[in-house]
């Protein structure tokens, strides 16, 4: 039992410190900071994978701002850094890949998958119009009984 609350001590302490280590290089300087997030606004976050690094509040994501903010530091350019993300980790890990041959089938694709699902509902409705025949008068006026009959007199 105090084994079990010393361990959760241990993990309570050192996650609020790394929390402390990233606030503390927030607030160090804020110019910095500014880039470091229009930076990470580019970058898809690799874990979440809907989010972008700035946004997103995974391990890695906060790692990669860490990586970003030193890049930064050491001078590097912002396009640099993103050159060396999409180096590591392809072209997915940009928020908005660019247009080039490699990623053609992420810009293009959901419009395709779109058109292909309008044809086939038009086809299937089509389809349906065409076989569905139209009543032989015999069937129309036996409707049209059954409908007098189920219906309360006015």
């Amino acid at each position: 039992m105090m084994r079990n609350a010393l361990i959760a001590l241990t993990l309570s302490v050192a996650a609020h410190s790394a929390g402390a280590n990233e606030a503390a290089s927030l607030a160090a300087d804020p110019a910095l900071e500014a880039r470091v997030m229009k930076v990470a606004e580019e970058l898809r976050c690799l874990v979440c994978q809907n989010e972008t690094i700035a946004a997103s509040h995974a391990d890695l994501a906060v790692d990669l701002r860490k990586q970003i903010r030193s890049k930064l530091g050491q001078g590097q350019s912002e396009q640099q850094i993103l050159d060396f993300m999409v180096e590591r980790y392809g072209d997915f890990v940009l928020y908005r890949p660019a247009l080039k041959a490699t990623t053609v089938a992420l810009w293009v694709g959901p419009f395709v998958l779109l058109l292909v699902a309008a044809y086939a509902l038009a086809r299937t409705i089509r389809t349906r119009q065409r076989s569905a025949a139209p009543l032989s008068p015999a069937d129309a006026d036996r409707a049209r009984q059954l409908l007098e009959e189920s219906s309360p007199p006015p």
